[in-house]
């Protein structure tokens, strides 16, 4: 029952996936959550997710920042990486998702969708039928309503370690 809300991968930081090799195997999109994935809540784009871009574009892979945030957040940072974008997404919806691979040129076998919570994030790239890397939140210190999905979330990370051990 709580497959629907698991990761392909959970990892520390969208900055340790190893996109190159991601590229080598096909995948020419990556759909990325901004806030607490990319960098903390709000903050602008700093020098990490500029580079981590600039390596984008040198590769040929294309972006799509997919966020439930309104376009005066998100659109300042999708101009700083020079990235397309998606504003009021409606995460869970799959509509964002479909629409962000659309704008992209790619589908569900070369997309990958990168954010940091389960209910949102992961699980709607999981209804679109992408594979999903959720991260560590950067930032400890997030909204209310984020603060206690993150204890139910810490419920299905349990479970979902359980099952990564027995293989």
């Amino acid at each position: 029952m709580l497959e629907k809300f698991y990761p392909d991968k959970w990892v520390d930081s969208a900055y340790e996936i190893p996109y190159e090799k991601l590229y080598e195997q096909g995948i020419r999109g990556i759909i990325f959550d901004i806030d607490n994935t990319l960098v903390p809540h709000g903050a602008p784009a700093d020098q990490r997710a500029l580079a981590l871009f600039e390596r984008f574009h040198r590769m040929g892979m294309r972006t799509c920042l997919l966020s439930n945030n309104k376009e005066p957040r998100v659109k300042p940072f999708a101009e700083q990486v020079d990235s397309l974008y998606i504003h009021k997404a409606g995460k869970p919806g799959v509509k964002g998702y479909e629409r962000a691979m659309e704008r992209m040129g790619t589908d569900r076998r070369t997309t990958v969708f990168v954010g940091d919570q389960i209910f949102t994030d992961v699980y709607g790239a999981n209804r679109a039928g992408i594979r999903t890397y959720l991260t560590k939140p950067i930032d400890p210190r997030e909204e209310i309503q984020i603060v206690l999905k993150r204890y139910l979330e810490a419920v299905v990370l349990f479970f979902y370690r359980r099952r990564q051990r027995r293989g």
